[in-house]
C-alpha cells in the first residue's frame, strides 16, 4: 500500500515537472538509463495499476484468508452475515499486516535507491523481486512446481532461489488454494455436527414443522461465540504465515 501511494503522488509530480524527470526517479536518468515520454510513462503507470487487483488477490496472503472466511460463514449457516464488505475488508488488513515485512523490504532496497537514481529501473526491478520470490517460495508446494514444471517443459532449477516467477506465481496460488480448502473443512466439521445432532433429534420426535437448518443455526453461532471464535480463526490464519 506504501509503494502505491508513492507510486501515485510520484505519478502526480511528474505533471508539473519538466519531461526529463520520471515518477521521481523511478524511469529517469539513472545512471545511464533512457527516458521515456511522459504518455508512455502514463501508459505503463496505469496498465501497472490495472494489474494490482490481481497481483494483491493471488500474490498475498489475501487469497487463503477469504478462502478460509468464506469457509466460515458458509458453515455457520448465517447467509450474508458478515457481509462481502466486511470479509474483504478484514481479508485486506490482515493481508497488510502480514506482508508489512516484505513491503518493507521491496521499500528498502528497490525504491528509495532508484528514488535517488542509484540504481536503474531494471535493478529496481530485480531487487523487489527478490523478497517476493523468498516470500511465495516459503509457502508454496513442492509438487504443485514439479506439475507446472512439467506443464510447460521447463527444466527443474539447480536450487529454489532459481525457480522463475512465471512458474512460482501459479505454484502458490494452487498451493494457497488447497490450504485454505483444507482450513476450511476442518472448521466445518464441528458445525456439522451440530447439524447432525438437531436433524436427528428434530425427527425423532416428529418436529416438521421447522427445517432443521433453522434450528441449529443459533446453536452453532452460539458456540462460535462461546469460544471467542474470531479470536481463534484470525489468529491461527496470521499464525500459519510466520
Amino acid at each position: 500500500m506504501r509503494l502505491l501511494l508513492l507510486a501515485l503522488a510520484a505519478a502526480g509530480a511528474t505533471a508539473a515537472e519538466p519531461q526529463g524527470s520520471l515518477l521521481g526517479a523511478a524511469l529517469g536518468s539513472g545512471r545511464g538509463a533512457s527516458t521515456l515520454s511522459l504518455p508512455m510513462q502514463i501508459v505503463l503507470l496505469l496498465t501497472a495499476l490495472t494489474l494490482l487487483p490481481a497481483a494483491l488477490v493471488s500474490l498475498t496472503p489475501f487469497l487463503r484468508i477469504t478462502v478460509v472466511l468464506h469457509f466460515l460463514r458458509q458453515a455457520l449457516g448465517t447467509q450474508t452475515t458478515p457481509s462481502n464488505q466486511v470479509l474483504l475488508g478484514m481479508a485486506l488488513f490482515l493481508t497488510l499486516l502480514v506482508m508489512q515485512p516484505v513491503l518493507a523490504d521491496i521499500y528498502e532496497q528497490s525504491w528509495r535507491p532508484l528514488e535517488r537514481g542509484e540504481i536503474t529501473a531494471a535493478q529496481a526491478l530485480e531487487r523487489a523481486r527478490q523478497p517476493l520470490h523468498a516470500f511465495l517460495l516459503r509457502y508454496v508446494r513442492e509438487k504443485d512446481v514439479a506439475m507446472l514444471l512439467e506443464i510447460s517443459k521447463t527444466p527443474p532449477p539447480a536450487t529454489p532461489a532459481d525457480l522463475e516467477l512465471r512458474i512460482l506465481i501459479p505454484a502458490y496460488v494452487l498451493s494457497e488454494l488447497k490450504t485454505g480448502f483444507q482450513i476450511g473443512a476442518v472448521l466445518f466439521l464441528p458445525f456439522l455436527v451440530i447439524d447432525l445432532v438437531v436433524a436427528s433429534v428434530t425427527l425423532s420426535v416428529g418436529m416438521v414443522q421447522l427445517p432443521p437448518v433453522m434450528i441449529s443455526a443459533p446453536f452453532k453461532v452460539l458456540l462460535f461465540v462461546l469460544v471467542d471464535g474470531w479470536n481463534l480463526v484470525v489468529g491461527s490464519l496470521v499464525k500459519s504465515f510466520y
